[in-house]
């Protein structure tokens, strides 16, 4: 067990947010943000942001940590900025009359197109394909579900290009 799998929790939540350059076994070196630490295993997870883009994820294991030393400080900005590489895409928010519309506009949709569609579960808000395919708010190809995966991956594919028309 080296120094730093040695530390505790509260020892490594001092570099969170901080720009760190880790030196790790065979002369590794690593330059990032640290997002976190791992708790069991002592793994650092940092997070660069090269130009242009939104940010990647690199993991340095604990076990070959040899030496962290902190290079910059976080400003808030760059705490918003390590907080939102981890978060979802931004979800867009529906009110109930909003989502009875999406609804309601699929079903027609998918109705003209000759495709068996009904409404099942709590107050009816998903849409059931032939009896094979649930479709949950706010009615995208990602919430689509079914067992079926030739199915689940057509129907995903109709409601891309019928959310495409819609734009």
């Amino acid at each position: 067990m080296n120094d730093w799998q040695r530390k505790s929790p509260l020892d490594w939540e001092t570099y969170v947010n901080k720009l760190v350059k880790v030196v790790a076994v065979e002369k590794h070196e690593y330059e990032g943000w640290v997002l976190t630490v791992d708790p069991v295993s002592a793994t650092i997870v940092l997070a660069t942001f090269p130009e242009n883009e939104k940010g990647s994820i690199s993991f340095v294991m604990g076990h070959a940590v040899q030496e962290v030393e902190i290079l910059q400080e976080g400003d808030s900005d760059m705490k918003q900025r390590l907080a939102r590489i981890l978060a979802p895409e931004e979800s867009q928010t529906y009110s109930a009359e909003e989502l009875e519309k999406r609804k309601n506009a699929l079903k027609t949709w998918l109705e003209t197109n000759h495709i068996p569609v009904g409404e099942q579960g709590e107050l009816g808000r998903t849409l059931s394909v032939a009896g094979v395919l649930s479709i949950e708010p706010p009615y995208g190809p990602e919430q689509c579900s079914s067992t079926n995966e030739i199915i689940l991956a057509r129907v995903q594919g109709l409601l891309q290009g019928y959310l495409q028309q819609q734009c």
